[in-house]
């Protein structure tokens, strides 16, 4: 059997990961660290005064769907798992940076004309960074509204606590400084602190590593890109 792995990210966001976990020959325990929930939006939304929608995570489309049913602005994504939903949910016009939040700013000053009118950006409450204040100063006009809600979880189950005390775990996965962030403070109440000195952390980006930092780890890899392929690319000394 292959190394076992613990994912981090959402459910509604572990699908290809975990796909891909097994194609790759690992096995996987979840331990999300947030819950995604969806509002029931109050009234439909009205695109005709937007030139265009941003998305910073693929949970912006899904809740984007739940607003209406218009696909028809083009859709400019930080990266390329974020486009394959937006294509999955009928856009046509899909543009990805394929890369974080500073690639899509650089990707929305070579493409979109400030001039062309306000962007829609459907967002959590909380976000790694402010893309708005990033174009503002190329005059560009972010509307960006609360879509969905991001929950911390507070618990880890028993078959995770297991794994983490044994030292089961050779690979723990962070996809989002919010998500490693999370999984510091479970550390702590917990008390697993002496339980990762065996277990790897493989970061997508520095702002993910620079949040579980002061944890002792066996190694901690970065993706040389932040994206999903160059991520799970780090994990291929395991296998």
């Amino acid at each position: 059997m292959g190394p076992l792995v613990l994912n981090t990210r959402p459910d509604t966001d572990s699908a290809d990961l975990l796909a891909a976990l097994d194609k790759r020959g690992f096995r996987h325990l979840s331990a999300p660290m947030l819950s995604i929930i969806f509002p029931t939006p109050a009234d439909p939304l009205d695109i005709s005064v937007y030139q265009a929608v941003i998305f910073t995570s693929a949970n912006g489309v899904r809740a984007f769907a739940k607003l209406t049913e218009d696909r028809s602005l083009p859709a400019y994504c930080v990266g390329d798992a974020t486009a394959r939903t937006c294509r999955d949910y009928g856009f046509d016009d899909v543009h990805s940076a394929n890369g974080d939040i500073h690639d899509l700013a650089a990707l929305i000053r070579k493409m979109i004309d400030p001039a062309g009118g306000t962007l829609f950006h459907p967002a959590a409450r909380k976000t790694a960074g402010d893309l708005g204040q990033m174009l503002l100063a190329d005059g560009h006009r972010v509307d960006r509204q609360t879509v969905y809600e991001a929950q911390e979880s507070d618990t880890l189950s028993g078959d995770v606590l297991e794994a983490l005390r044994k030292h089961h775990i050779e690979a723990i996965l962070f996809f989002s400084p919010r998500t490693a962030e999370t999984f510091v403070k479970l550390v702590h109440s917990y008390k697993l602190e002496r339980d990762l000195a065996g277990t790897s952390a493989i970061c997508l980006s520095p702002a993910v590593q620079s949040k579980i930092s002061d944890l002792t780890w066996h190694r901690t890899r970065v993706a040389s890109q932040p994206t999903q392929e160059y991520l799970l690319s780090e994990l291929g000394s395991l296998s």
